[in-house]
């Protein structure tokens, strides 16, 4: 079942907690949380901002922690003028995995003045020495309830669910390509951008994977060129000149019931698309223009949802007066985790590029505009027969996640935030995070503040009218 109610974090702040309230000497330690919120149904809490309260200001004891109310007014500083929530969160180094009866006490004691101050939902969340993290909701009327996943985009995913730690704790990671996988899967939901060569591979992967919820985005419509790689399609399907999504969702319907796929027949640059994206705990992004691929990027950062993009090409060569031949068969998988290197910093987009793609479409060169677009670089290829190299990128893409949220490389993942394939020269190569430089995100944690993605064609009143995904 779907979480109601989820806390994300991303990697790197994860880590600055984990340093700050578990400093090696056996006392707790307390920081603040300052959260976002992603616009609904799903109430998606996106931690945004970090106070980290002085070991030196705190009475800290191994199972309890006091501190300053000046902390607790600088936190509302931040978050008072866009009614933004707030979490107390300390550390067990005991290993409680639990709110103790100390900590009811003290939430009754000290969330009634929070209120006033600003905000009708904040919470309280504790850690263990394993990163682990626990947290639950208040309103005003002060009635807690719990916060049903925390999920953590690092290198590695890491999800903690209230359910696990009723019964057990801290739960360990399923395994993965195991059946336990698999149950965990059906509470997570992930979207995928662009459904047509690649992207119908990917969804067809995580649907039977498990996904309790699989949104589809794309406006396109089936045609006949198209058969020979879209999954599921049938010329009955082409001559009805079907949406992509919609009869991807009816084959997934047919063997994981209804209401797993969503279709989304829209632009990626439109509200709705934006909408349905914010509610996913994971991105799949398989698109053919670099300005879908930057607002994928802005859609992972602003809503701290991790990206996976995948790209392929064969580039060709002159060979001989007239003829033609292939120069390389190729595949890209990049991992982007929120507050890391974007795609941006990678140079899959760039300025240049995008003014480029804008002034092919505002007055194209049909010419042209064919070659480039296509799978072929610089050759026109009507009806590509790519659906076995669509399927290798797709199947990297997808184990790409399994590897990040059932860790079973022998080395780091940290050492493959880009995977690189030439069918051509039969390599393979890997880029590791640190190698990529990481600009000012101010996209990052921006969750459903107006307009979405700080995008004005995203606000409110939206001419729905915009790039094609």
């Amino acid at each position: 079942m779907i979480p109601s109610s989820t806390l994300a974090l991303t990697g790197i702040v994860h880590e600055e907690l984990k340093r700050h309230l578990f400093p090696g000497d056996g006392l707790e330690a307390a920081a603040l949380l300052v959260c976002t919120r992603t616009p609904g149904p799903r109430l998606r809490l996106l931690v945004r901002d970090v106070i980290l309260v002085p070991h030196s200001d705190c009475r800290r004891e191994r199972d309890s922690i006091t501190w300053p109310g000046t902390y607790i007014e600088a936190a509302i500083d931040r978050a008072e003028s866009e009614g933004l929530s707030i979490f107390f969160l300390h550390s067990h180094p005991g290993g409680l995995f639990a709110f103790s009866e100390a900590d009811d006490l003290s939430d009754q004691r000290v969330l009634p003045g929070l209120f006033q101050a600003c905000g009708d939902l904040h919470g309280t969340a504790i850690m263990t020495v394993d990163g682990a993290i626990r947290a639950r909701l208040y309103g005003p009327n002060f009635r807690s309830l719990p916060v049903e996943l925390v999920t953590v985009a690092s290198h590695d995913l890491s999800y903690w669910w209230e359910s696990d730690a009723r019964a057990l704790g801290a739960s360990p990671r399923p395994m993965a390509f195991t059946s336990q996988m698999s149950k965990e899967l059906v509470g997570l939901t992930a979207t995928v951008i662009g459904v047509s060569g690649t992207g119908s591979i990917a969804a067809e992967q995580l649907a039977r994977l498990g996904f309790g919820r699989v949104y589809l985005i794309d406006f396109d419509r089936i045609e006949l060129r198209n058969l020979n790689r879209i999954l599921n399609a049938t010329r009955k399907d082409a001559t009805a000149s079907r949406l992509k999504v919609e009869m991807f969702a009816e084959a997934i319907a047919a063997h994981r019931g209804d209401g797993v796929a969503q279709p989304v027949a829209e632009s990626l640059l439109t509200r709705e698309a934006v909408l349905a994206a914010s509610q996913s705990d994971v991105l799949f992004s398989s698109v053919d223009t670099l300005e879908a691929r930057q607002i994928a990027d802005l859609i992972a950062a602003a809503f701290l949802i991790p990206l996976f993009d995948v790209g392929v090409t064969i580039p060709v060569r002159k060979a001989g007066t007239k003829a033609i031949a292939i120069a390389d068969v190729c595949g890209r998988v990049d991992y982007v985790q929120p507050g890391r290197s974007t795609l941006a910093d990678r140079k899959v987009y760039t300025p240049e590029g995008l003014r480029a793609e804008y002034l092919r479409k505002v007055a194209p060169d049909a010419h042209r505009q064919e070659l480039e677009a296509g799978y072929f670089k610089g050759a026109i290829e009507e009806a590509p027969a790519v659906i076995t190299l669509n399927m290798r990128a797709a199947a990297a893409c997808v184990n790409e996640f399994v590897a990040r949220a059932y860790p079973f490389r022998i080395e780091s993942n940290e050492l493959y935030a880009r995977s690189t394939f030439s069918l051509a020269a039969c390599e393979e190569e890997f880029t590791a995070e640190k190698t990529f430089h990481v600009a000012a995100n101010p996209t990052l944690g921006r969750g459903a503040s107006e307009p979405l993605l700080g995008l004005p064609a995203l606000g409110v009143r939206l001419n729905n009218t915009a790039a094609a995904a």
